[in-house]
């Protein structure tokens, strides 16, 4: 009998000592982050991404603040939260004037259905090129990819000049 209490206190003490503090762990980690640069629509935008390691809180939100390139206030976003979600995309809003190698910052921030934080990221991103490789006007226009008439002109020529930035 005393055998089999000892066992019992052991396997309580052992399966104590194996918990976890969920107040100290992180919900999602950063997964990716990169600056999207859609030649077809003249558009770039920041995109992250996020891992889900622990349950998601039912009317959550994650909430992304993105330094603006041109100056200015920063760019914020609102993600909803659902508990089957294993992957958190926040995508900006356009943005201009990107340069090659500055570090922009980045602010993700989980909150619970409150509004209590739950976790808060904070990272730059990096360009690999300046934004001057994309045209100031989309390309093609609607959704049978038509020939925008302001860079293929009817006379043949072609005017791909990149949006201008103050430098």
């Amino acid at each position: 009998m005393r055998k089999r209490w000892v066992v019992a206190m052991m396997t309580l003490i052992a399966l104590a000592a194996c918990q976890r503090d969920t107040a100290d762990q992180d919900v999602v980690e950063l997964s990716g982050k990169i600056f999207v640069f859609n030649y077809r629509v003249a558009r770039a935008t920041y995109l992250v991404t996020l891992r889900r390691l622990a349950p998601l809180p039912e009317g959550g939100v994650a909430e992304a603040s993105f330094e603006d390139p041109r100056g200015g206030p920063s760019l914020t976003v609102e993600q909803k939260l659902f508990p089957a979600m294993e992957k958190i995309v926040l995508e900006s809003p356009a943005i201009h004037c990107v340069k090659k190698g500055k570090p922009y910052s980045v602010t993700i921030r989980l909150l619970d259905q409150k509004g209590d934080e739950l976790q808060m990221i904070k990272t730059t991103i990096a360009s690999n090129v300046d934004q001057v490789v994309l045209p100031a006007k989309p390309l093609s226009l609607g959704p049978a990819y038509d020939r925008n008439p302001e860079v293929f002109r009817p006379d043949g020529s072609t005017d791909f000049s990149p949006e201008s930035c103050p430098e």
